[in-house]
């Protein structure tokens, strides 16, 4: 359940309404075992009060190197760690930057919906919105914020005015004002996860243009294995979860400035792709949700017997 608040409240007010509407929640339900499942430190806030069978973080990303992260937020991540039976990073720089402060800590990359966004491959009527812009298409979709390298976008723009770049999200924490416009560049504003691949379905390459900076030191991005799933060859800044594995396996190409972009743009739109895509599917034939789920659970039942063998030896 997703609580709606009103307008308004202040800080402490929020805390108090969202430790209400947990506590009627487990008071409505009232269950036998339960796992309290954090992807936010800052949830401790109205949760510690609470006592779940099984304490879980699922850490994705490092929250305080993002732009207006809360205060406190470290603290309370270190209080989390202090007290979480379990925990689930995802991405490996993150796991190297964390595996000393937990001694049951576990790596979880960004899994993907193969199914999902491999309908992309098909030919499909393009959307309303992309209908009429030409190609090449260079195409990118997600958050537009401050991780995003502007310069390569422009940049990238200005070496190949023929080329057209499809750029696709909302825009959080940076002014709408400072994206850079051009007459090649289509800000095409939020769509719905559905839709996602009618999109792909039309773009001749991707990229995935990050700034090298705080915000991105541990990310694992989600969009890398969609890119694939959809048979769209992608370009991308070294982020290190990116450069290894999906770099090192010739996956994803890697560049580092515009001109680096242009280059490896270049080589993707003339490269067959037949073998690229074979070997694509045989990557992401292990990276199912389904199959992450069922990893995590072994993890979790592990946990819960352990558990149950202290409770028995106690009695």
């Amino acid at each position: 359940m997703t609580p709606v608040l009103p307008e308004g409240l202040s800080t402490d007010e929020i805390t108090n309404a969202q430790h209400r509407v947990v506590d009627n929640l487990l008071a409505e339900v009232q269950p036998s075992r339960w796992v309290g499942w954090y992807y936010t430190p800052m949830a401790l806030q109205f949760t510690r009060h609470l006592s779940p069978n099984l304490r879980v973080y699922d850490n994705m990303d490092e929250l305080s190197a993002f732009a207006g992260a809360p205060q406190g937020i470290l603290d309370l991540e270190r209080e989390l760690m202090a007290n979480c039976d379990l925990m689930f990073v995802g991405g490996q720089s993150l796991y190297e930057s964390k595996r000393k402060r937990h001694d049951n800590i576990h790596v979880f990359p960004s899994s993907v919906d193969a199914a999902h966004f491999k309908s992309a491959r098909q030919p499909v009527v393009d959307p309303d919105d992309q209908r009429e812009i030409p190609h090449p298409r260079i195409g990118f979709f997600g958050v537009i914020d401050e991780r995003m390298n502007m310069d390569i976008v422009a940049g990238i723009s200005a070496l190949r005015p023929q080329w057209r770049l499809v750029m696709i999200g909302p825009t959080a924490k940076i002014s709408p004002q400072s994206l850079p416009r051009a007459e090649n560049i289509h800000w095409l504003g939020c769509k719905q996860y559905q839709e996602l691949p009618n999109y792909l379905s039309g773009w001749d390459v991707g990229i995935m243009p990050f700034a090298m900076n705080e915000a991105t030191r541990f990310i694992s991005p989600t969009k890398t294995p969609e890119f694939l799933a959809a048979g769209v060859p992608v370009v991308s800044t070294p982020i290190t979860d990116v450069v290894n594995p999906y770099g090192a396996a010739g996956h994803v190409e890697i560049a580092s400035n515009a001109e680096e972009f242009v280059a490896k743009i270049d080589l993707l739109l003339s490269r067959p792709k037949a073998h690229w895509l074979n070997s694509i599917d045989a990557h992401l034939a292990e990276m199912s949700w389904d199959k992450t789920w069922a990893r995590m659970m072994l993890h979790i039942a592990s946990v819960g017997a352990e558990s149950k063998s202290r409770e028995g030896q106690l009695v």
